[in-house]
């Protein structure tokens, strides 16, 4: 109470001098609640807000007492609907000037934005006094703070305002977004007349982009239905279709089917969950028209697949789309704790879309990397989550910069990343984790090699290779019990179950075998890229134990890695914060005698 007395006798003395240091330390002491709370209570609010009215302060002093004031404020003490029209039109007037300090613009962006947010009242008030059209100036800086404030801002105006008044001022949005783009690329800025020729690029703001993320397609709209047929049109060439009505359904749902929808026959139930909702179908149709190779390219190489490695567009695509709405936070409203800031998607005039069309081919191709199945789906996603959450974090200033993060952050580096993550914690460096590991090591080798044995003994079936293409036939080959002679045999089709050994004819003794060679020191490859390829380092993993060597594979470093890691958390589990020392306790000296029994008699 006594410094609140003080400093508001301070802050109202004519010597210059030390009314700036009362403001300065003002500034410092209104985020503490109790002093505010004394402040306020001699009336200190008032004070402040009539020395702004005056229009007598500048620069630091300005700026100490508009920090005081919103420090003040923000405790939540005082009503905003207690601030005058005078002070908004003095706040309004240092955001509206040309030329004003850095520090005084910030706090007067911020205090606008708090009035807006917290006060319908003032919201109007604010409105009649600044429009986003004014506030786009303010993007023009190159200091990233009066940037972020004036987004706030804009954030703010659009979030309270009426929304007849929202639909007819998104002339504005649009203007505001154009203008960011010609910003960031360093262009000339754009004049307030070109306004209404920006509105018609359509640009999809991230207000419009929630509107259509929470619309539910109504599988009875045909207009809606056509963008579906459209997609399939382009990726299948759907100009010839059969006359007949059962031959055009048979091969809509063929169709379908092989663009990746999970309703087959009616895939517009696909889009019916909310969110993304029709998001996702806007993105897929942007795709199919404005990047109709990529499009083709990933249904058709997923359509045609022999195995069930089959990546489904449809599903993915939607899936997608509803994962870059919460990285992005879509539909949620504006968060002060929250400092992400992405220049990349002011850099295009469908940054979104295209932004959706570099993960969908970043989607495409880590289910590639993965081997992935149907059943794999989940796992594929938040693979694609981290990617993208990882090359987000390093601020892309463009999406060609993306692209290039991306793929720099392949599933295996993925992995990579989280081992050494996860290894890097101060726990798993300590001497004693170490040697733990080490000593565990050998157990978990011995554990993959009687895996790779068993698997061996189980037997595989591979494809066989003809000298010119891939012949449609099979050979097995399983080790026998004892470990000591490999069976083979042709088949004619691939087997569903266990080959017995009276089925495999021909023989290959263990001890024969002299080494194994794979890759391009195999001169049997005929392959260039090992399809199967987990299979193929079970084989040769098994080979190589037989023989006494050691399994070098990636698969068995992985399963090492993935083996000790788990062992050695279930073995720390009762020791969690707890501290472990880097070195054993001392051993106690020897006893001076060794006459420990007690006599009974």
């Amino acid at each position: 109470m006594r410094a609140a007395r003080q400093l508001l006798d301070r802050i109202q003395s004519h010597g210059i001098d030390a009314r700036l240091e009362a403001l300065k330390e003002l500034a410092k002491l209104s985020a503490d609640p109790t002093f505010a709370t004394e402040f306020i209570n001699m009336e200190g609010i008032g004070t402040l807000a009539r020395l702004v009215e005056s229009g007598t302060h500048f620069g630091e002093m300005l700026a100490f007492t508009l920090t005081a004031f919103l420090e003040l404020m923000d405790h939540g003490i005082v009503s905003w609907d207690l601030i005058s029209l005078s002070f908004i039109k003095q706040i309004a007037g240092y955001v509206n000037q040309p030329m004003v300090d850095v520090s005084i613009l910030q706090r007067s962006l911020a205090i606008l934005e708090s009035m807006v947010l917290n006060s319908h009242s003032l919201y109007h008030r604010v409105a009649q006094e600044i429009t986003v059209g004014q506030l786009i100036g303010h993007l023009q800086v190159s200091n990233q703070e009066i940037q972020t404030y004036a987004i706030a801002l804009i954030n703010a105006l659009f979030l309270k305002a009426p929304e007849d008044r929202r639909r007819s001022d998104h002339i504005y949005s649009v203007y505001f977004y154009s203008f960011m783009q010609h910003v960031i690329r360093g262009n000339r800025p754009i004049k307030a007349e070109m306004a209404h020729q920006l509105y018609v690029l359509q640009v999809l703001t991230f207000n419009l982009l929630e509107e259509r993320m929470m619309t539910k397609m109504d599988p009875t709209d045909q207009a809606q239905r056509d963008v579906i047929f459209e997609l399939r049109r382009i990726a299948f060439d759907g100009e010839n279709d059969p006359t007949g009505t059962e031959k055009r359904k048979a091969l809509y749902t063929k169709d379908y089917k092989m663009l990746g929808f999970t309703n087959h026959v009616n895939p517009a139930m696909d889009f019916t969950q909310t969110p993304p909702g029709m998001l996702a179908l806007d993105n897929m149709l942007y795709l199919a028209k404005f990047h109709q190779d990529t499009y083709i390219r990933i249904v058709l190489e997923n359509s045609s697949r022999e195995d069930k490695h089959e990546c489904p567009f449809g599903r993915c695509a939607i899936e997608l789309t509803r994962m870059l709405c919460e990285i992005l936070q879509v539909g949620e409203l504006p968060n002060e704790g929250c400092n992400d800031y992405h220049p990349m998607f002011f850099t295009h005039d469908r940054a979104w879309e295209e932004f959706f069309c570099v993960c969908i081919q970043l989607l495409n191709k880590t289910w590639k990397e993965m081997r992935a199945t149907a059943e794999d789906f989940n796992k594929v996603m938040q693979v694609v989550r981290e990617q993208i959450t990882r090359a987000l974090a390093m601020k892309p200033s463009s999406l060609e910069q993306l692209k290039s993060k991306l793929r720099s952050l392949s599933y295996s580096e993925i992995l990579r990343l989280r081992q050494s993550e996860r290894m890097s914690q101060d726990d798993f460096q300590s001497a004693p984790i170490i040697e733990l590991r080490e000593r565990i090591q050998p157990e978990i080798l011995e554990l993959i090699k009687q895996q790779r044995l068993n698997r061996l003994c189980e037997g595989s079936c591979f494809r066989k290779l003809g000298n010119r293409r891939r012949q449609e036939k099979f050979w097995f080959c399983r080790l026998s019990l004892n470990h000591k002679v490999l069976h083979y045999g042709d088949l004619d089709e691939s087997p569903q179950g266990e080959v017995p050994f009276e089925l495999l004819t021909d023989k290959i003794p263990v001890s024969d075998i002299k080494s194994v060679v794979t890759g391009k020191d195999c001169p049997h490859m005929k392959e260039k890229s090992a399809l199967k390829q987990n299979k193929y380092c079970i084989w040769t993993d098994g080979l190589c134990a037989l023989l006494g060597r050691e399994m070098g594979s990636d698969l068995t470093r992985s399963d090492l890695d993935t083996l000790i890691s788990m062992e050695m958390k279930l073995r720390l589990l009762d020791l969690e914060n707890i501290t472990i020392p880097e070195a054993p306790p001392p051993v106690p000296k020897e006893p001076s005698t060794y006459n420990f029994t007690y006599n009974y008699g």
